[in-house]
Parts: structure tokens; C-alpha cells; sequence
């Protein structure tokens, strides 16, 4: 109980933190969304009177007052759920932006994580069992080849040889357009069609680093005296493999998948990026280049919370598998 509680305490504070770094960090960016808007106009050719100046920063309801006043009007917002209106769209409420995004991102870098997961973890016992043999050769040198793309030049090769060239996927977007998003079979077939190229991007690139940590960890396991008896009492290679080494090996592995899990509400500002898809990382990409600080400060709320709960139940699930951590 003193465990528990005390990760608790330590998760509150951290929320803390987390939270107030989320209101200074973007004030301290140069520029404002009102010198953005600005910009746009002067860029067109049209000159700024005051007139339009005091309108567009009434539209984008631009922040006002000192820092503490906004910094106490935050909190509260926080407390109600109320993130405001978005300056890029002031049509259009943060929370419901936010919300259309969310299941875009969810969906395809929730499935390629997991499935990067248990692809590469069951790749790096295989590997980690067959050392120094052709099968960890393989497995090695594939998984370091893939760890030399960077995912937006992958996302860049993958889209002008499947999508240009071949026109077997779409080039961007998330459906077609003139589709309105739904749960019918057709409008699902289509956005599968346009997240294949993305996931894949996201898996390849991802791939190396759970067969390296699951591989790593096996090695380690291997020589530990538990392992050598299991193989001394004359039990089967496929049952040290499994329940002594492989379970023992898998704890580190647990604690990095918690933590790429509570990165998913992030999204993948660069995949998503290069392919256009309408998920939380463009999202924010589209906040960080218009000064939209509601926006902003509503998704670093969003990815700090869910890191944050990813991290703690990590921790108490960790403290279950192994019940050294609790003393």
C-alpha cells in the first residue's frame, strides 16, 4: 500500500508540473498567433490598418492580462474541460477538433504499436535463442537496415513507389474526398486502403528497436543460473525458451511498451505529416505553425496525461510481475 501510494503522490506532482510547463513553454515562442495572421495578409499584398489589426485579434480572442491571471483561468478551464476556441478555426472549439483527430491517430499508431510489439519481441527471442547462428544474423542485420530509414524519408519512397508510380494506395488524406467519415463498410474499406502506406511506415521503423531490447534482454537472461539448472533438470529448449528465459526477459520490454502506448495519443507529427493524415500529429504540427496556443495547450495536456497514466500503471503492473520492486 505504501508503494501504491506513494506512485500516486509522485504521479499528482508530476501532473503538476507537467501542466505548467504546458502553459509557459508556448508563450515563450516567438511571435503570436495575431503576428501569424498578420503575416498572411501582408504576404497577400493587402496593407494592415488598425481597424483590421483590433478585429482579427478580437476573431482570435488572443490572450490578454498578465501571465498569472492567465495562468489561473487555465487551471480552471482545465478543472471544467474547457480548452476554448481554436485560433486557426475560431469556428471551431479545441475539444472538438481534437476530437475529430483522436480516432485517427488511435487507430493506426495504437494497431502498428502493438503489432510492432509482438512482431518484434517474438523476432528478438528468436534471435536472442539462436545467438551467434545464421537465424540471429538474419534477424539482426534485417532489423538494422530498417533502423537506418528515417520514417519520413521511408513515408517519402513508400508513397512515390506504391502511390505515384504503381497507384495501388492514395497519396494523402485519410478517406477519399466527397466520403463522409461513418462506420459503413465502404467508407472503413477506404480508410484502411489510405492508412496502409502510413502503418507501414510506422511499423518498419519501429520494428528494430523491440527485437534489439527483447534480443539484449534474452542474452542477459540466458546466463542466469536459473537458466543453466532448468537446463541441467533436462527440460525442453522450447520450455526454457518460453517460461524462464523469454518471461524473465520480457520485464524491461513491458515498461518501454507502456510508455510507446501513452505516446500514441501524440500521434506521429512526421508520418502523419508526409502522408496528410488527419490525425493528432498533423494536428499539432497545424498548432504549432499558427501560434494556436488553446490548441497546442490542450494536445500537450492530452499527450502529458496519457504518458503520465501510461508511466504509473506501468509501474504498479511492473510491481506485480516482479515483486522485488515493491520492497
Amino acid at each position: 500500500m505504501r508503494y501504491i501510494l506513494t506512485k500516486i503522490a509522485l504521479f499528482l506532482l508530476t501532473l503538476w508540473a507537467a501542466i505548467t510547463l504546458n502553459f509557459i513553454l508556448p508563450r515563450l515562442m516567438p511571435g503570436s498567433p495575431l503576428d501569424a495572421a498578420l503575416a498572411k495578409l501582408a504576404s497577400s499584398g493587402q496593407q494592415v490598418t488598425n481597424a483590421q489589426r483590433a478585429a482579427i485579434e478580437a476573431q482570435l480572442g488572443s490572450p490578454h492580462g498578465s501571465l498569472i491571471s492567465q495562468y489561473w483561468h487555465y487551471l480552471v478551464n482545465i478543472v471544467q474541460l474547457r480548452f476554448g476556441q481554436s485560433f486557426t478555426d475560431p469556428t471551431r472549439s479545441v475539444a472538438g477538433s481534437i476530437g475529430r483527430a483522436l480516432p485517427w491517430t488511435l487507430v493506426l499508431v495504437g494497431v502498428t504499436t502493438i503489432l510492432a510489439f509482438i512482431v518484434g519481441t517474438l523476432l528478438g527471442v528468436y534471435a536472442g535463442w539462436r545467438r551467434g547462428k545464421r537465424a540471429d544474423t538474419t534477424v539482426t542485420l534485417g532489423a538494422t537496415l530498417f533502423a537506418a530509414f528515417p520514417p519520413f524519408w521511408l513515408g517519402l519512397l513508400l508513397l512515390y513507389v506504391f502511390a505515384f508510380k504503381l497507384n495501388w494506395f492514395a497519396i494523402k488524406g485519410g478517406y477519399s474526398p466527397g466520403l463522409t467519415p461513418s462506420l459503413s463498410p465502404s467508407f472503413l474499406s477506404n480508410a484502411v486502403q489510405h492508412s496502409v502506406l502510413p502503418g507501414l511506415t510506422l511499423a518498419i521503423t519501429s520494428l528494430s528497436g523491440w527485437v534489439f531490447g527483447m534480443r539484449n534482454n534474452m542474452i542477459n537472461t540466458l546466463g542466469e543460473d536459473y537458466v543453466t539448472f532448468a537446463e541441467a533438470n533436462g527440460l525442453q529448449q522450447r520450455t526454457i525458451a518460453l517460461r524462464y528465459a523469454a518471461r524473465n526477459a520480457l520485464l524491461p520490454n513491458v515498461t518501454a511498451f507502456g510508455l510507446s502506448l501513452g505516446a500514441v495519443l501524440g500521434g506521429s507529427v512526421l508520418v502523419e505529416g508526409v502522408f496528410s493524415y488527419p490525425g493528432v500529429g498533423h494536428l499539432l504540427f497545424e498548432a504549432v505553425t499558427n501560434h494556436d496556443y488553446p490548441l497546442m495547450q490542450a494536445l500537450f495536456l492530452v499527450l502529458t496525461v496519457s504518458m503520465l497514466s501510461a508511466i504509473f500503471v506501468v509501474d504498479l503492473l511492473y510491481a506485480r510481475l516482479d515483486p522485488r520492486v515493491r520492497r
